[in-house]
C-alpha cells in the first residue's frame, strides 16, 4: 500500500507543476496529472479523475492536490470520493510548488505512512512556502478569533420582520455548473452577496450534488440549495430581509418558473454558461440552446426581465437576443 497522487487544475498548470516537481525531485511513480481544458465539461474532467485513480493499485491512498477550492477540478475530484466511500482520498486546494515536494518528500520518507500523516505535513509545509521579502513585508501571524454564531434563519419565529422585510437580490445567474471556481472566486465577490441560494428541483433531490454545493461556497458565504417552491416561500418570507442573495439556476425555465410567481424579485439575469447537449445549437463559446430555452427567455423578456451575457464579470456584455438570432436556433 502506498500513496496515488493526482494533480488537478484548470488549463495546464497541473502538467507544468509536475514538470517543476520533476525537476527538483526527479521522476516519481503513482503520480497522476488532470487537466480541465476549456473545450471540456464537468462529466469530461469527472471521468478524466476516474481514469487517473485507476490507474493506482486497488489498496493505495489517494491524494487529489487541486489548484482552487470549489473549482471545477475539486468539484469532480470531491463527487469521485462521494462515489466511493471504501476508498481512502483526500483532496487538499490551492495547489503549489511546495505542496507537492513535501508529498513527494512524505512518500520518501515513510512508504508505511497513513494519508492523515501525510496530509497534515503537506498543509503545514504548503502554507509556510508562502513568504515575502523583504522580511518586514511579511504580514505579522493573525490570532484567529471564534465567529459568533449566526442563529439560523429556520429558528426566527414565523412573522419576524427583519430589515425591510424583503430579501435582496444582488445577483441572478444562469449557469449549468452551477457552483464552480468562476462563480466562487469571481461572480461572488463581485455581487458582495452573503448568500448563494441554488434554485432547482433537480439538485435540491440530489443530495451528493447538494452537498458538493453547500461545501464548495466560498469563506463568509453560506451557499443553500432549495426547490423552487421553496424559493418562492423565501422570496416572501420577512425574516430574509437582511440577507443579500446570489440565485444560481441550471437553466432559463426554472428561472421563469420565480420570474413569473414573484413579479418584482430579479430585474437582470446574467447568463453565464449552458452546456451542449443533443438537439441544442451552439450560441457561442459557452451557451447552447434549443426552442425550448428561447421560448423561454422571450416570456422573461415580456416580463421586464434584461440579460447581461457575460461568462466572468471582466468580459463585455454580449447580447442575448442577438446571438439566438445569428445562431438561427430552430
Amino acid at each position: 500500500m502506498s500513496i496515488g497522487i493526482v494533480i488537478a487544475s484548470h488549463g495546464e498548470f497541473a502538467a507544468g507543476i509536475k514538470q517543476s516537481g520533476s525537476m527538483i525531485f526527479g521522476e516519481q511513480e503513482k503520480v497522476q496529472v488532470v487537466t480541465f481544458m476549456p473545450n471540456e465539461g464537468p462529466a469530461d474532467l469527472h471521468a478524466k479523475i476516474e481514469a487517473a485513480i485507476a490507474t493506482f493499485d486497488a489498496e493505495d491512498d489517494v491524494l487529489v492536490l487541486a489548484d482552487l477550492w470549489s473549482g471545477s477540478p475539486f468539484n469532480q475530484a470531491s463527487a469521485v470520493m462521494g462515489e466511493n466511500p471504501d476508498r481512502k482520498i483526500a483532496i487538499i486546494t490551492g495547489l503549489n510548488l511546495p505542496m507537492l515536494i513535501q508529498a513527494y518528500t512524505e512518500r520518501m520518507m515513510d512508504a508505511s505512512a497513513g494519508i492523515e500523516q501525510v496530509v497534515a505535513n503537506i498543509m503545514k509545509e504548503a502554507k509556510a512556502g508562502v513568504r515575502v521579502l523583504p522580511d518586514e513585508l511579511q504580514p505579522a501571524e493573525e490570532t484567529a478569533t471564534a465567529a459568533a454564531p449566526v442563529a439560523a434563519q429556520g429558528a426566527i419565529p414565523e412573522g419576524t420582520v427583519i430589515g425591510d422585510g424583503k430579501i435582496k437580490i444582488n445577483l441572478v445567474r444562469i449557469d449549468t455548473r452551477l457552483l464552480h471556481g468562476q462563480v466562487a472566486t469571481a461572480w461572488t465577490p463581485d455581487s458582495k452577496a452573503d448568500r448563494i441560494i441554488v434554485v432547482s428541483d433537480n439538485v435540491a433531490k440530489d443530495t451528493m450534488r447538494k452537498t458538493l454545493i453547500e461545501q464548495a461556497a466560498p469563506p463568509g458565504v453560506k451557499a443553500n440549495v432549495v426547490p423552487i417552491k421553496k424559493m418562492i416561500e423565501v422570496a416572501k418570507d420577512p425574516r430574509f430581509g437582511g440577507t443579500h442573495a446570489f440565485l444560481l439556476f441550471e437553466n432559463p425555465h426554472d428561472a421563469l418558473e420565480i420570474v413569473e410567481a414573484v413579479p418584482g424579485l430579479i430585474s437582470t439575469i446574467n447568463v453565464g454558461s449552458m452546456a451542449h447537449s443533443a438537439g441544442k445549437t451552439m450560441l457561442n463559446t459557452v451557451l447552447s440552446a434549443d426552442k425550448s430555452d428561447v421560448a423561454a427567455f422571450e416570456k422573461m423578456r415580456e416580463l421586464g426581465i434584461n440579460f447581461d451575457v457575460r461568462k466572468v464579470p471582466s468580459d463585455s456584455k454580449a447580447d442575448l437576443f442577438a446571438l439566438i438570432q445569428k445562431a438561427n436556433v430552430k
